[in-house]
């Protein structure tokens, strides 16, 4: 059975849409980004996703692949340690450098998620067994916890209808229920009530 990435590339995804969003807010007068929803779903979500790839996959690859490919997972790893520094540097910005420490974090971490597609996915496909691949989906959701009611229509937020599909195809009845009926409405509704200008739901 090969290892299904659908949640990988929908996350990818999510991240690259989000980062067109937080890029608009900064041409926001009031500087408010960092006050915003998009902006704390987004920080946290990254650091659920880069923390449990750091702690269970790297880790897990590194007992498989061929040493040849290790300079790969050294690339990986120095990647994330440099897009924390790009995230704390937004957080420290004034109004007069917002917009270029967002430009260096989009830089970074866009550079990142083509680089991992382009070759540690594929590595990861042909190498790794499914069982730890499951653990890493496992340490995800579970660090995602009780946020998935907010996760997962964020994750979705403008997905293609393809993906988006087979993502809610994987869910158990109950959820994907839940998933339409009270979540979606839920983060639509959290979105309009926040700040002026974080209401985006667009590409």
């Amino acid at each position: 059975m090969s290892i299904d990435m659908t949640m990988m590339y929908a996350f990818h995804a999510a991240l690259r849409r989000e980062l067109d969003r937080v890029a608009r807010l900064t041409e926001s007068p009031d500087g408010l980004l960092k006050a915003t929803v998009t902006w704390e779903l987004f920080t946290t979500y990254l650091h659920v996703h880069h923390t449990s790839e750091d702690d269970a996959l790297w880790p897990a690859l590194r007992t498989v692949v061929p040493e040849t490919d290790l300079a790969l997972l050294d690339a990986m790893e120095a990647e994330h340690s440099v897009i924390d520094p790009a995230l704390a540097a937004v957080e420290a910005s004034g109004a007069g450098d917002l917009a270029e420490n967002v430009a260096v974090l989009r830089d970074r971490l866009t550079a990142h998620l083509r680089h991992e597609e382009q070759e540690t996915l594929p590595l990861i496909a042909a190498t790794l067994p499914q069982e730890e691949w499951a653990r890493f989906g496992a340490l995800h959701r579970q660090r995602v916890g009780d946020d998935t009611v907010r996760y997962l229509p964020w994750l979705l937020d403008s997905a293609a209808d393809d993906l988006a599909a087979r993502v809610l195809g994987s869910l158990p009845d109950p959820m994907r229920r839940a998933y339409l009926d009270e979540w979606v409405p839920a983060y639509h509704s959290m979105r309009v009530t926040s700040r002026p200008g974080d209401t985006s739901t667009g590409s």
